[in-house]
């Protein structure tokens, strides 16, 4: 039976792309990693919105890449319901269906029937990138309003109570 266990671990190693995540040391960013590369002032389209660090969210790799999100504090703004979150990409990320190369995004969401329909924007230019339906798990989660799990973990970014999968990009 210990054969049988270690000769399947042993093919799994083999399989391409098989652990690739926890090979790059992708792992959860600390809050001064956080603030290191998240701005105080987020730039969307014409205007600097400020951002709610305590909120802040992101994975890190072994290579200092980060992929990283912030709430955005949207009261005053033009944003109108918009974009609520701000997303900093330095790795290439596949969301759902929707590819974003490294640069900054604006999220935002509308309630669909099936669940969350999340919008990425450029930031900059609020050029539209995709939308994806973000789903509410088959069991419980505790609810939080952004969180980015590790890939060795979940491989999800949450939105409340609602997960929409990631993938990290080769680079």
């Amino acid at each position: 039976m210990k054969l049988l266990l270690g000769l399947v671990m042993f093919c799994g190693l083999l399989v391409p792309g098989y652990g690739q995540a926890a090979k790059k040391g992708w792992r959860s960013a600390t809050p001064a990693e956080l603030e290191a590369v998240l701005p105080d002032r987020a730039q969307v389209e014409k205007e600097r919105i400020e951002t709610e660090m305590r909120s802040a969210t992101g994975v890190i790799d072994a290579k200092g890449h980060v992929v990283a999100a912030v709430v955005l504090i949207t009261a005053g703004y033009s944003a109108n319901g918009k974009y609520s979150h701000y997303l900093l990409v330095q790795n290439p990320l596949k969301v759902g269906e929707v590819a974003l190369a490294p640069g900054s995004y604006v999220i935002g969401w509308t309630r669909g029937q099936d669940g969350l329909l999340v919008h990425f924007y450029v930031a900059e230019t609020g050029v539209d990138k995709g939308v994806v339906l973000a789903k509410a798990p088959d069991k419980p989660i505790q609810v939080v309003p952004l969180r980015i799990w590790p890939p060795a973990e979940k491989s999800v970014i949450q939105i409340g109570r609602f997960l929409m999968p990631y993938t990290l990009e080769e680079q």
